[in-house]
């Protein structure tokens, strides 16, 4: 399977020379799932910026289909955890919005947006403005209006953190019927090791310093059982690094 992103050697620290991430080294190939998970702190939300091209000084290479990444691209769709919507406009045009910047004629438009709300299911809401909305469905149209221009990678920072929790499980099941019809390349962070496993196909460990601990490969089929013994050996690593990872912050280990 072809790798889409390629990261060699990457390092990354701010100007007064405090380092964030240093020597990660991982591909992610076409089509996968692939999480980062990692104590608070330790450069996660950094490290999709960097993929995202909106820190280009740092060092080493970043490719996304063999060209380097020093900028946004418009191949890559990226959802906050903000979300970034605009409230006073209706779903519909919030979800036309990516469409209309790159100048897509209008007929084309309104057929891509009608069949990508009605993927997210928000078909009777099409005309509801955003500020009606639960923060679920606010989180669903942030989807889709990543997704409908259809990006060759989608970066997803935190997108359920502030959700409760079976809003959040509703989604992540829909997150993954989305990842298999669009069949698009997923990179998120997320502080949910249940999360993580329930999504990736790969999770990158990140540990306290800003590097890669170690990369976990899930081999279970989707959907997951949550409950089977197989999901909960996977639980037990993760919690084990994280915990570890975070006693070794307290003592103020380096």
């Amino acid at each position: 399977m072809a790798s889409v992103v390629q990261l060699e050697n990457v390092s990354f620290g701010y100007r007064d020379h405090s380092s964030i991430l240093q020597d990660i080294d991982f591909s992610i190939n076409e089509n996968s799932f692939v999480s980062i998970l990692g104590p608070s702190g330790c450069g996660k939300s950094t490290l999709l910026n960097l993929i995202a091209g909106f820190l280009p000084n740092y060092s080493g290479s970043i490719q996304i289909e063999g060209k380097p990444v020093k900028k946004p691209s418009k191949d890559q769709g990226f959802v906050f955890q903000d979300l970034a919507l605009f409230p006073w406009l209706t779903v519909f045009k919030n979800v036309e919005f990516g469409l209309r910047m790159q100048n897509i004629p209008k007929g084309t438009r309104e057929v891509k947006v009608r069949d990508m709300i009605e993927l997210v299911g928000l078909t009777a809401y099409s005309s509801f403005p955003i500020s009606s909305l639960s923060g679920g469905m606010k989180q669903r149209v942030a989807l889709a209006r990543t997704l409908v221009t259809e990006p060759g990678l989608l970066l997803l920072d935190e997108p359920f953190s502030a959700l409760d929790a079976q809003t959040r499980d509703v989604l992540q099941e829909e997150l993954l019927t989305l990842h298999n019809n669009v069949k698009t390349t997923t990179i998120l962070v997320t502080h949910s090791i249940d999360e993580a496993i329930y999504l990736s196909d790969q999770i990158v460990l990140l540990s306290k310093n800003g590097s890669v601990k170690e990369i976990v490969n899930i081999d279970l089929e989707k959907p997951r059982d949550r409950s089977s013994s197989h999901y909960n050996e996977y639980q037990r690593k993760l919690y084990e690094f994280l915990r570890n990872e975070r006693q070794s912050l307290n003592e103020g280990v380096i």
